[in-house]
């Protein structure tokens, strides 16, 4: 969408590049010599002469129907001009001295002529020398008859006048000539002069076969052809005209290193080489690998090794001992022993207080979870006692926290949403746009073939009826009529009009002036083309604003420049932009491009499609209104997947339904009601922030819930069910209690590890993830508040409930008698999970061969994830955020496989000093006597390394023309009138009227003369004084054929005069544009050279100098977004670690959580890059939140392996009998369940990143917790807290354990 940026570099040319008349300065220069009538050359062979001192022309015998003159065919002695016309000639051509063969008429013809290329040139000395040498030497030369033969003549108004000639010319002067001028900069339009002067030749005979073309009517060229030859016949007495060139490395003619980069001075400064990261790499054989897989590959081979040796020496060892040493009495199994044990002390009379409180139920407990047990022992007593009080206040709590959903607001705004305050990259925004301008506001279609269904090649879209399709399709835009305030809104009321009253539009159209009355008298699709080739030269190929366009910036899909290949029409329409996004003008633009939109849906979409072509489209605002139109787009998925997951939850709670029981047994209504706590959670969240003015995003409102429901219900499972597991003979009382002393410290602990991996993502510096990450910590922290609270309080309800007999759903109905019933409520007897954990996937994880095959496998994936996190991207692609069904979808997939040209570049200068004391002017210009590693000579030679440097051309740069068009050689730019006031060039008002066919060099501007002479200026730059008060003349100067360089348009905006009189400017700009750029890393890296390149040449300059370009804004996160997602990693993982050390007081089972929490983040990261999901602001909130849902899956085990006795392998099958169960039924299923429905979200970024990523989370915690980490602990795992307790009469058992 940026192609037409180009825009500003052309807005300025008025001119009709007839500039390019060096042609026509070649039809009048070849008219310039005088004669006085010639024979016919029938009747004049014996008149011929071929000698020194004689002329082959002389003087003008005719003029064209298109006013361009025409020479005399009549050789004559050359003449002695007098003093005041020998000072004028040797003023232009100081090589010409004596007699001469043109007339003081003739020579002021050829200065009026000469002068439309000089302005291109004249930064380059040695290159204007060697260009005007060759049409002196051609005009006025005493020996023309050497090197000029008049092959052919015609006659005009009953005279004679030459029709051709042949140039002798030697090939060393050609080879001279071009290699002077070929890399001369025309910065105004980012490009080469040569493509102005010479067509974009490659050669010098390429260039020689543009000036010598004839040109027809009012077409810029020669008015007669010119055969430019380097050899004579031995027989004539011809000499190739051999003036001596200048090479642009001459010191004397300096030309900077921009216009010279051979020069031997610009050699010490070559442009630096490509610099590569991460080239590392092995090869062997056939296969080449990364350093870093190469190495993963040799560790794991050496870690397996050793384990897997360790792991037989140990297995032998174990075995050898077993067999002669394994005592008798040992053979029963110890976890039987345990079983037995904690059966007794489950039937001992509950105790709140023990004598040791450190020792709970035979386990050795640290002082936190001894603290911790005593208040959950007390706290889940006083909830049973007063369950009303406690749901009451506690809802009340999360009730007032919802009022602040009154000044509840969505924040849709994507520069909000995606750029911290913060940001460099955004005060540089604010510094451009305030300084200098806001960038136009871009609306564009695109318009493309279809791809061949055999080749797959997409044909030409340059054809008559496309054209004419385009056509169609601009009188409809134009017809638009929005409605803003009961105000019609057009596109010539928004439009950017750099010159006059056309608007700025983007498109093949304006070679016809955008005029479809033009197409058939232009010659159709044939001038189109050749357009194509000619648009800098040729004046029909102007458009319609006044300014060439560059077909690369209309067109797509081509390669090189085989423009007629193109497969795309580009038509972009510039708007006209504002800092205050409430103004006038925006809403204005905002309705328009309402309008167009819908225009382009209803209509043109069907018009397109008809003629068998596709078209996408957008505006400035279309992001932000899709983002808008997000908010509905995933609403019954959403709500489908909260559905699924309380019918879940309904089964999970409930005991195994039996038909005769189940209306009493089933927790529908607890389910339910658990549900309503975590939307009420999630609304406190959200009410709390919005009180103290946090915007919401949507991703907030529809992920949040489902995040929160998913951490959330595992918790409701877990307390459940371990109230479930108390005995019967217990009162309700005794069964509340014990069971939060069972699982409230790894509720808590999990709980408190997942706000705290939440509230990490807060420090991430893109808002929309930072306001994300804290309503979700908020979110979560209410929702553990308010499980401990109120569904312990809803459990007590719905216990009392069952065992009074009342309806589940309804408990006002009471059912009189039940079969069995208190037999089938809150049996302790295992489900079908528990004791498959406990009778099949424990033992099949305590063989020795299984156990080396997990280590082996999960270490290896391990190992493997880390070498793939090298080929995850940074970037966030903006279709992924957009609905599945958006327009843009299909615009940014054709940005990316049409534009070829890459969005612009602005090196912004603050604080130019450019008083006469300081140095500033030469640091920056890329112009004669300008420092070679200057500003703009850096820009230029970084533009010959474009892989690296991500630029593709030199700057646009209006000190350079400035300095120009103040410049003495440059006598048709800077001129003032008699009195002192600025006196524009022949060609405008008043020295030209509109309406006059020619202009001459009389009238009001005769007497106007150059603003300064040589002597007036120190080393050709101005004092501060001529600086200050000739910029704003250069700046309001329209440029034109006799001075190209006028400032006005194409340099309106780059300068900020506010303040400039102190000889200081403020701030000032220096275009250029970047490569094309298709992918998102591409974005990352040409942002990150540009601000490379900034920081060494503004320390080398001592200037500060920034780059800056339209998407800087949204992609500076991803510079540092490793060492952004490394530095919250690190810190969330720290925080558990840390959060687990306190509440265990174990550095052993601490470390080995850390262990598998690493191990989950690392595998997840992975998959991320099997997957290519890119790393930005969402996956790194995804990647530390991770952190926070895999410490359920291990937390729990790994405190049931430590309270439980027995040797290791007896400890985990017992864990996973008590606790497997609930990790798999509570966490990874419920989980799983609202993760899968989010695959069929109509938003790509549900998809991928919270349903990919989430379902690999969820996949890898349930590997990892029910899989490796069991092995791990039989292995490795801590010592057991559990103690034997044979006589403890005296000191009353708990009746629950941690």
């Amino acid at each position: 969408m940026l192609n037409q940026k180009k825009m500003r570099f052309i807005q300025g040319f008025l001119f009709a590049i007839s500039v390019f008349q060096v042609k026509f300065i070649v039809s009048i220069v070849s008219a310039e010599a005088l004669g006085t009538q010639f024979r016919l050359l029938s009747n004049a062979t014996s008149g011929e002469r071929h000698s020194e001192e004689y002329c082959a022309m002389y003087d003008i015998c005719g003029t064209r129907t298109d006013g361009k003159v025409l020479n005399c065919p009549y050789g004559s002695p050359s003449i002695k001009p007098d003093n005041l016309l020998s000072s004028k000639i040797q003023s232009l051509c100081p090589t010409i001295t004596g007699n001469v063969c043109c007339t003081e008429a003739q020579f002021d013809t050829l200065r009026a002529q000469v002068q439309q290329a000089i302005p291109f040139l004249v930064g380059c000395p040695a290159c204007l020398r060697n260009f005007l040498n060759l049409f002196c030497e051609l005009t006025c030369s005493p020996n023309q008859s050497l090197f000029i033969n008049v092959t052919s003549v015609s006659k005009v108004n009953n005279n004679v006048t030459v029709d051709g000639i042949d140039f002798y010319i030697t090939d060393t002067f050609g080879e001279g000539l071009y290699n002077s001028c070929k890399d001369v900069k025309f910065g105004t339009m980012n490009t080469r002069a040569i493509e102005f002067i010479g067509a974009g030749a490659e050669n010098f005979r390429e260039w020689y076969a543009f000036i010598g073309r004839r040109a027809g009517l009012n077409v810029p060229g020669s008015p007669y052809a010119i055969t430019f030859k380097s050899n004579s016949s031995d027989s004539s007495a011809m000499k190739p005209m051999n003036v001596s060139t200048y090479s642009c490395g001459d010191t004397s003619l300096g030309c900077s290193c921009g216009d010279c980069p051979s020069s031997s001075v610009c050699s010490n400064t070559a442009p630096p080489s490509p610099h590569k990261k991460g080239s590392c790499s092995i090869k062997i054989g056939h296969l080449k690998a990364k350093c870093i897989e190469f190495v993963v590959a040799i560790l794991y081979i050496v870690v397996v090794s050793v384990f897997l040796g360790w792991g037989l020496f140990r297995r032998r060892r174990e075995r050898k001992s077993d067999s002669t040493k394994k005592p008798v009495w040992n053979v029963m199994d110890s976890s039987k022993l345990h079983s037995m044990d904690r059966r007794k002390d489950e039937h001992l009379p509950m105790q709140m207080v023990e004598d040791r409180p450190t020792v709970k139920n035979g386990v050795q407990l640290s002082i936190v979870q001894g603290y911790m047990s005593n208040f959950f022992r007390k706290y889940g007593a006083w909830v049973a006692r007063n369950p009303t009080l406690v749901l009451c206040s506690s809802l009340a709590v999360v009730l007032l926290l919802c009022l602040g959903l009154f000044r509840f607001k969505v924040e849709t705004r994507p520069e909000k949403l995606w750029v911290g305050p913060g940001s460099k990259a955004a005060e540089e925004k604010q510094f451009f746009d305030s300084n200098l301008a806001p960038f136009y506001r871009i609306e564009q279609l695109i318009l493309a073939t279809t791809p061949d269904s055999r080749g797959g090649k997409s044909p030409s879209i340059v054809n008559d009826n496309n054209i004419k399709l385009l056509f169609e399709i601009q009188k409809k835009i134009d017809g638009i009529r929005a409605n803003y305030s009961g105000t019609s809104v057009s596109l010539t009321d928004i439009c950017m009009k750099p010159l006059g009253q056309d608007c700025a539009t983007q498109s093949v159209l304006q070679y016809f002036k955008m005029d479809p009355g033009n197409y058939d008298d232009y010659g159709g699709v044939v001038h189109a083309e050749y357009c194509f080739q000619h648009f800098t030269s040729a004046d029909k190929c102007m458009s319609a604003f006044k300014a060439p366009l560059d077909p690369s910036t209309a067109l797509g899909g081509f390669s090189g420049n085989n423009y007629s290949e193109a497969s795309a029409f580009i038509i972009t329409y510039p708007v006209n932009n504002a800092i205050d996004k409430g103004s006038n003008d925006i809403r204005m633009a905002v309705a328009w491009e309402k309008a167009f939109v819908q225009l382009a849906k209803d209509e043109l979409l069907p018009m397109v499609t008809a003629k068998n072509l596709t078209l996408s489209f957008s505006s400035e605002s279309s992001i932000e209104e899709e983002l808008k139109r997000e908010s509905t787009a995933d609403a019954i998925t959403i709500l489908i997947s909260y559905l699924v997951m309380f019918a879940y939850i309904s089964l999970t709670l409930g005991d195994t339904p039996r038909l005769s029981s189940f209306y009493i047994s089933s927790k529908i209504l607890l389910g339910l009601s658990g549900v309503m706590l975590v939307m009420l959670s999630v609304l406190g969240s959200v009410g709390f922030f919005s009180s103290i003015g946090v915007k919401s995003t949507l991703i907030i409102m529809e992920v949040i819930p489902f995040l929160v429901l998913a951490v959330g219900v595992d918790n409701m499972c877990i307390l459940v069910h371990a109230v479930k597991r108390q005995p019967l003979e217990l009162p309700l009382e005794g069964r509340i209690s014990n069971a939060l002393v069972e699982v409230g410290p790894s509720i808590t602990l999990a709980s408190l590890s997942e706000v705290l991996a939440f509230a990490v993502g807060s420090f991430i510096p893109m808002p929309a993830c930072r306001v994300f990450s804290m309503f979700a910590a908020l979110a979560v922290l209410l929702d553990f508040l308010l499980q401990v609270t109120a569904f312990v309080a809803l459990i007590v309800f719905d216990f009392l409930r069952a065992e009074d007999k009342r309806i589940d759903c309804f408990p006002c109905l009471k059912v009189s008698s039940c079969a069995n019933s208190d037999k089938g409520i809150g049996q302790r007897k295992p489900g079908l999970l528990a004791r498959y954990m406990k009778e099949i996937h424990a033992p099949i994880l305590s063989l020795w061969g299984v156990k080396l095959v997990v280590i082996s496998v999960f270490v290896g994936f391990a190992l493997a994830s880390i070498a793939l996190c090298g080929r995850i991207e940074p970037g966030l692609e903006q279709k992924i955020v957009l609905p599945r069904d958006s327009y843009l979808q299909g615009y940014f997939n054709n940005v990316s496989e049409y534009l070829r040209i890459g969005p612009p570049l602005y090196f912004v200068v603050k604080d130019y000093n450019y008083s006469s004391e300081s140095s500033h002017t030469n640091k920056l210009c890329s112009i004669s006597q300008c420092d070679s590693d200057s500003l703009l000579n850096e820009i230029a030679r970084a533009s010959q390394i474009p892989k690296s440097s991500h630029i593709a051309k030199p700057a646009a740069s209006w000190l350079d023309d400035f300095l120009v068009w103040i410049s003495p050689e440059a006598f048709a730019c800077c001129r003032k009138f008699t009195n002192g006031s600025y006196c524009p060039p022949n060609d405008q008002p008043p020295c030209c009227s509109p309406d006059q066919g020619s202009c001459g060099l009389g009238g009001v501007c005769k007497d106007c003369t150059t603003c300064f002479r040589h002597s007036d200026l120190n080393s050709d730059r101005p004092s501060t004084a001529q600086f200050t008060e000739k910029l704003p003349w250069f700046l309001n100067a329209l440029p034109s054929a006799d001075c190209a360089k006028g400032g006005h348009g194409a340099y309106t905006t780059s300068v900020q005069l506010k303040g400039y009189e102190n000889g200081v400017i403020q701030a000032s700009e220096f275009r250029t544009y970047h490569t094309p750029l298709n992918k998102q890393v591409d974005y990352v890296n040409s942002m990150r050279a540009a601000r490379e390149f900034s920081s060494r040449v503004s320390n080398s300059l001592k200037i500060e100098i920034f780059p800056y370009s339209v998407f800087y804004m949204f992609f500076e996160q991803y510079l540092d977004i490793w060492r952004t997602a490394l530095i919250n990693l690190a810190i969330a993982v720290g925080a558990v670690f840390i959060v687990c050390l306190v509440i265990t007081c174990s550095l052993w089972s601490s470390a080995i959580i850390l262990l598998v929490l690493a191990m989950i983040v690392v595998d997840l990261m992975g998959v991320m890059a099997i997957l290519n999901i890119q790393l930005n602001a969402v996956s790194v909130v995804n990647l530390v939140m991770s952190v926070g849902i895999a410490v359920e899956f291990c937390v729990h085990i790994t405190h049931a392996f430590s309270v439980c006795g027995g040797d290791r392998d007896q400890r985990v099958n017992e864990a996973l009998g008590t606790m497997g169960a609930s990790v798999f039924s509570g966490i990874t299923l419920t989980k799983l369940v609202g993760v899968i429905v989010l695959c069929f979200s109509r938003t790509e970024v549900f998809v991928v990143y919270y349903f990919q990523m989430y379902l690999a989370l969820v996949l890898l915690g349930f590997l990892h917790g029910l899989v490796f980490l069991p092995v791990f602990l039989s292995m490795f795992g801590p010592p057991s807290r559990h103690i034997l307790i044979e006589k403890q009469e005296d000191q009353p058992a708990s009746a629950s354990q941690l």
